[in-house]
């Protein structure tokens, strides 16, 4: 159930110059229950010239605790990535329909830049359910490369840069563990030409796939129709609330 809640910001974790991961409990009340993959729309605290909430992956969540891994973009989310800690945020939450939690096999969880946040959450789901998890992290350079640690704790770890800094030296695309044999599952998220060529490797491979879709969300109620997809099963839809996250089966890719 959708809800209106107060969150304080507990920490404000600079990664670099770009990103900011905040760390936020609710001011009162009990967390709402999320899914990986789910998103809130947060409204810019005192700004005069923005007016719409701003939609932000979830990035983790647990009884205690929602993450928000939240990149420079404009004036809403420069905002928001100077948040001083004690401040109050209020959200619309939890939104959007997430990842496919009941898997078996071999999940591999495909990320690339600030598409990697909602991966974090999803994999530790899925190997607290005992799914053999492996993630597939992709960026432009090592130092692009976000809460790497986090996830080497969750599950394997697999890094392409396009720089060869770091692990695979190319695209995410071009990663080797792509090929395995053994992958029954992969979720991704991340720029829209990565997510269409995993999609088609898991086509031509028959494996079952879900991708998180970033279109331009404005209201995140299915109101404004800003971020219409078409579909081969119900024509258009937004994906704010039919998504974000989609079956590629479903997807005019």
């Amino acid at each position: 159930m959708k809800q209106v809640m107060d969150f304080i910001v507990k920490a404000n974790d600079k990664h670099g110059a770009n990103f900011s991961l905040l760390k936020l409990a609710p001011a009162k009340g009990n967390m709402p229950t999320v899914q990986p993959g789910q998103f809130v729309q947060v409204e810019v605290p005192n700004s005069k010239s923005t007016y719409l909430r701003r939609p932000i992956s979830i990035n983790y969540a647990d009884q205690h605790e929602l993450w928000l891994l939240v990149r420079r973009a404009g004036k809403g989310t420069n905002s928001l990535c100077d948040t001083a800690e004690g401040t109050i945020l209020n959200l619309v939450l939890p939104l959007g329909n997430g990842f496919t939690t009941d898997v078996k096999g071999t999940a591999l969880l495909v990320g690339g830049g600030v598409g990697t946040a909602p991966l974090l959450m999803l994999g530790s789901k899925l190997a607290a359910h005992g799914v053999d998890v492996q993630f597939l992290l992709g960026a432009r350079s090592m130092s692009d490369l976000l809460q790497l640690d986090l996830f080497r704790q969750t599950a394997e770890v697999h890094v392409a840069t396009e720089d060869g800094s770091l692990g695979h030296h190319g695209l995410v695309t071009t990663h080797p563990v792509l090929q395995q044999d053994n992958i029954t599952h992969i979720a991704c998220c991340g720029p829209m030409p990565m997510m269409k060529a995993v999609a088609a490797i898991a086509r031509e491979r028959g494996i079952n796939c879900e991708v998180s879709l970033e279109n331009m969300m404005a209201c995140g109620l299915g109101a404004c129709l800003c971020c219409v997809e078409d579909t081969n099963d119900a024509g258009n839809v937004c994906v704010c609330t039919e998504g974000p996250v989609f079956n590629i089966d479903r997807l005019k890719w």
